[in-house]
């Protein structure tokens, strides 16, 4: 089994259903669900182009997808979770919009978030001890030839290249594009999660993902509230 612990939005909030829609997959129940009806787009083509994040579900990486450490437990994991949550103050992501990261599309922040920057950087620093050491065919999994000189030490040190500075938070919504099917599901994408983006996000939640075997669909294992529970009870 592997867990990551991300952020996703409430099982109940309308981009939580939007994107299961999307996606064809609900990160909450593992059950599928159908692609919307979209102008342009074959519910084949969204089907092809969303399997590799409906894999991993609606969400945003915090801290990649890691094998325990066989010294530690399931237990002790969720124990640390909420402790440091609790720890942690709720805030509001900056309006969230369509865009591309290299060659797909996923939803990110207009402008930079210092407040997220330092969660990941936390996160991963804070739960590294749960993590095994990575085997030579997960590091040849990923392509360290190709990597930065920084990118490859986060890998060796954090188990994953795109930590620390390297972090960029993003929630996937298609595989990579290539030629005319750019512009046509930026077009997509924008047209149907636009109207959903006018609402503010926050970020109020660590949610751990769990893989039950190799290759399964990621879904949530359980979200851990942030802030005090004394401050939650009075909001």
């Amino acid at each position: 089994m592997r867990y990551a612990i991300s952020f996703t939005t409430p099982a109940g909030d309308p981009l939580s259903f939007a994107a299961a829609s999307w996606l064809g997959r609900s990160v909450y129940s593992g059950e599928p669900v159908d692609h919307p009806a979209i102008r342009g787009l074959g519910l084949h083509e969204i089907a092809f182009h969303t399997a590799l994040p409906r894999r991993y579900g609606f969400h945003a990486t915090l801290k990649a997808p890691f094998r325990m450490d066989p010294e530690r437990a399931e237990a002790s994991l969720l124990r640390d979770m909420m402790r440091f949550a609790g720890t942690l103050e709720p805030f509001d992501l900056p309006k969230l919009e369509v865009a591309r990261l290299g060659d797909f599309f996923g939803l990110m922040p207009t402008m930079p978030c210092p407040s997220l920057d330092y969660l990941a950087a936390a996160v991963v620093q804070e739960f590294d001890a749960y993590r095994a050491p990575l085997t030579e065919a997960e590091i040849e999994r990923m392509a360290p030839e190709r990597l930065t000189a920084p990118q490859f030490a986060n890998l060796y040190r954090w188990g994953h290249p795109y930590a620390m500075d390297e972090f960029r938070f993003h929630m996937p919504l298609t595989g990579p594009l290539s030629g005319r099917d750019v512009e046509r599901f930026g077009t997509a994408l924008k047209d149907y999660f636009g109207p959903l983006l006018s609402e503010r996000v926050t970020v109020n939640n660590l949610a751990l993902f769990f893989e039950r075997e190799p290759g399964a669909p990621f879904q949530v294992h359980s979200l851990h509230p942030m802030g005090r529970v004394s401050a939650r009870k009075i909001a």
